[in-house]
């Protein structure tokens, strides 16, 4: 039985280890939706379908490595989402996020910050 544990040497570390896991797990869920959708939506081969699923695989992986508990990491990874989405439409599609784009993806990004990094008492992390 395969079993992953992850624990901070120390605070700043944390940070950038798990800022650094965000970014990723959000490449792999949103590429590998994108590669899905080019295969369905646009006609691509079907190798996209099989390169995306693999990806997809992976982005159910990388959370596993994150010091935190299930419910706080995936809160966290929907709002990283809903803001790497907006950067990935503007990079990948010519579509730059609107004004309230912008507005509403700094207020997620406030949110998911404090239920994530705020300090608790039960987090021994």
């Amino acid at each position: 039985m395969l079993k992953i544990e992850s624990r901070c040497i120390s605070q700043k570390r944390c940070f950038a280890y798990t800022i650094l896991l965000f970014i990723l797990a959000g490449i792999f869920e949103i590429g590998g939706g994108y590669l899905l959708w080019l295969w369905l939506r646009e006609g691509r081969e079907l190798i996209f379908a099989f390169a995306g699923a693999i990806i997809l695989f992976l982005y159910g992986v990388v959370p596993t490595f994150q010091p935190s508990y299930f419910h706080r990491i995936y809160a966290t990874y929907g709002g990283i989402f809903v803001v790497m989405s907006l950067l990935w439409g503007w990079i990948f599609d010519k579509i730059p996020p609107d004004f309230y784009d912008i507005i509403g993806a700094l207020i997620i990004l406030i949110g998911v910050s404090i239920i994530y990094y705020w300090p608790r008492e039960s987090d021994n992390n």
